[in-house]
């Protein structure tokens, strides 16, 4: 790293120091990682096997699913241990790993929410030419663009903070490397490079929700001509996502879109949008979606017949 750095490895203040306080935390997110695994695993082989699922809107569910548990991994394994341990730390370039796949897996997420978006547009308004505007080939092309979106976005962000001084203290009041929380332990003024972290995470977030709202906005507009039962079909698939990117926007605008500053309440919302949204977007797509539900018990009968015999 380019300047003076006599910084080898960072500490976590972590969620508490009460020792009773992170055993049951232990527990309880130990519980939840693997529900998020499975759950989302799950959803991921459901879309997989099923015949019923090889809409290109299942197929992007799948993709979603699958970041998921990336972008819950790279995260929840480190907190889990970190809640039994005396010494919670992490080297630098493990810092920077981390904050790279966060960025990356989070990224990628957005881009994906807002291809799914573009899906559900197509699907709706222009239903007739729906089977040759996202053909399978399509379909590979705009996920290839989200991975490739969510790796540029994080290649930025890595750029802006690699190559900051670190001379101590080395202590980062969070439970995982953050952009803004390691911001503040750099030896260096760091103003115009808060303002350009907040310019790049706030900017895509903002401008990728708009986009989001402005088609659900047109989507809703042309369902006036359709008749009850195609709207009742319409948003209920609809509904899901726009549950699904309110749940996964909000907490990350407001991390991301205000002044490069960290507030006590960060870690909380940082619990739900890196530990909680991942639990709840299986449960929303497979609790309102027929065919998905179906698919999911089809698989359970296949595998007991397997085990069976």
């Amino acid at each position: 790293m380019a300047g003076i750095n006599n910084v080898t490895e960072f500490f976590f203040l972590g969620l508490s120091s009460n020792k009773e306080v992170e055993r049951v935390c232990f527990v309880i997110f130990l519980l939840l990682y693997m529900a998020i695994v499975l759950g989302n695993l799950l959803m991921v082989v459901s879309v997989v096997a099923s015949r019923n699922l090889g809409s290109p809107m299942y197929f992007f569910l799948g993709y979603l699913s699958f970041v998921e548990i990336c972008y819950s991994s790279t995260t929840a394994p480190k907190l889990i241990l970190d809640l039994l341990a005396e010494k919670k730390s992490i080297s630098v370039w493990g810092c920077m790993t981390q904050l790279f796949f966060i960025h990356f897996f989070g990224g990628a997420e957005i881009f994906l929410l807002t291809v799914m978006a573009y899906d559900r547009y197509v699907a709706i308004c222009k239903p007739l030419h729906y089977t040759s505007i996202m053909n399978r080939n399509v379909c590979t092309v705009l996920v290839g663009m989200a991975w490739m979106g969510g790796f540029v976005h994080s290649f930025a962000q890595i750029l802006l903070i690699f190559p900051l001084p670190f001379c101590g203290p080395n202590i980062i009041d969070h439970y995982f490397c953050d952009l803004l929380p390691v911001l503040k332990l750099a030896c260096s003024d760091t103003f115009l490079i808060g303002l350009l972290i907040v310019a790049n995470a706030g900017t895509l977030s903002v401008i990728s929700f708009v986009v989001l709202l402005a088609s659900y906005v047109v989507i809703l507009f042309h369902l006036r001509t359709q008749s009850a039962e195609g709207r009742r079909k319409a948003l209920s698939t609809c509904g899901s996502h726009v549950t699904v990117v309110i749940l996964f926007f909000g907490p990350c605008v407001f991390i991301y879109l205000r002044p490069s500053a960290t507030l006590p309440v960060d870690k909380m919302i940082a619990v739900f949008y890196t530990v909680i949204t991942p639990l709840l977007n299986p449960l929303i797509y497979s609790l309102r979606n027929a065919e998905v539900k179906k698919a999911m018990k089809s698989l359970w009968f296949r595998t007991m017949k397997v085990d069976e015999i």
